[in-house]
């Protein structure tokens, strides 16, 4: 008789292995554990965990949402020489790597007494295309990496406060619209959106990422490609990448996935179309299908469980994430009656927001604890 194969737990830690790490006064760990998807497939996620190096209990945990990166595994912030760092973005001239990777303000909570959480999501160094921008998924590995970090010897408590930026904005926002079973007998207090990526609020206003699926005239960006190709992962029985994507697309995204980060991934991607032709089919195709999978798999759908801080880098309009969707992210949440205030930083630009804001967002999060 065949036996009934047992489900991995989310949350459950697989293995973990102490790294070194600059910080002061902390102590390191890259981790594998079990977490599921927007439509509950089962994966193991990687990600670090850093802890005051003093013993203790009850502590805080704070978990990061890492902005874009990629779709496979050169991507993998945890892979990332001394990972269990400060942030440093691609554009800052220290940068030495080609994706950002870090945490913003890690030494000022270690300092304060927080254990530090970072997935690196589905896909990002474990087996599979990212989820690209399905922040729901990405949500759930970030509250999955909180309980895997309970069973370790770092004294992290059930309080729990978010932060993510970009791609990671948008997970931090579905971070408190998750089901209670994901979180457990965890206590979620308030989550910190910086320009946050809601892929729902994108679609439905429109604008530079998206404009070039109406215009074949434009040359489509690699996001673009990205969302495409994690949005059709996540949900296979109801999309293809054909839909969306020429035969040429889909060749050049199956063969670069893996091992081109984000800008190289974008810049490959940018040079065939003027080199090669479309790389999007016109008109695409069950256009609905792929609405209803893409507000699935988005923040925006119910009302949050805590309170939410959104930070909006409003230099020059939004020079990555525009404030449009970052304002229609508020919107929709004050309407669904969340609890929800915002910010503007009127001279940071998307990669100069996290260090901007992440002193308020600290003491915010600080605020709301027991």
């Amino acid at each position: 008789m065949r036996q009934r194969r047992t489900m991995p737990t989310p949350g459950e830690l697989i293995g973990h292995e102490e790294i070194s790490t600059k910080l002061v006064g902390a102590k390191a760990w890259k981790v594998r554990y079990h977490s599921k998807d927007v439509n509950d497939r089962p994966f193991e996620v990687t990600g670090i965990v850093i802890a005051p190096e003093k013993p203790g209990s009850d502590r805080p945990v704070m978990t990061w949402s890492h902005g874009t990166t990629g779709l496979g595994d050169a991507a993998c912030p945890s892979a990332q020489p001394d990972p269990a760092r400060e942030l440093i973005t691609y554009f800052q001239a220290e940068s030495t790597q080609q994706i950002d990777y870090g945490i913003p303000g890690v030494q000022k909570f270690i300092d304060d007494g927080w254990v530090v959480c970072a997935t690196d999501y589905q896909g990002l160094g474990t087996p599979g295309i990212h989820q690209y921008t399905v922040g729901r998924t990405q949500a759930r590995d970030a509250i999955n990496i909180v309980h895997a970090a309970r069973s370790m010897p770092v004294g992290a408590g059930t309080t729990v406060g978010c932060m993510g930026w970009s791609e990671g904005g948008g997970t931090a926002a579905a971070v408190a619209e998750l089901d209670p079973s994901d979180y457990g007998d965890l206590t979620l207090v308030g989550t910190v959106a910086m320009s946050p990526a809601v892929l729902k609020v994108a679609w439905k206003l429109g604008g530079s990422l998206v404009a070039a699926l109406k215009d074949p005239s434009m040359t489509p960006d690699g996001h673009l490609i990205q969302v495409v190709m994690g949005t059709q992962y996540a949900n296979p029985d109801s999309l293809s990448l054909s839909d969306m994507l020429t035969p040429l697309g889909i060749s050049l995204a199956e063969a670069a996935w893996n091992h081109q980060p984000v800008h190289h991934f974008s810049d490959m991607i940018g040079r065939m179309y003027r080199l090669k032709g479309a790389i999007l089919n016109y008109p695409q195709k069950n256009g609905d299908a792929w609405t209803n999978a893409i507000n699935a798999g988005s923040a925006g759908q119910v009302r949050p469980v805590c309170p939410v801080l959104v930070c909006i880098d409003n230099f020059d309009g939004g020079t990555v994430v525009p404030v449009s969707w970052q304002q229609g992210y508020n919107q929709d949440i004050q309407a669904l009656g969340g609890t929800i205030e915002s910010h503007e930083y009127p001279h940071d630009d998307h990669f100069s927001l996290p260090a901007a804001c992440v002193d308020r967002a600290r003491d915010w999060l600080t605020n709301l604890l027991p």
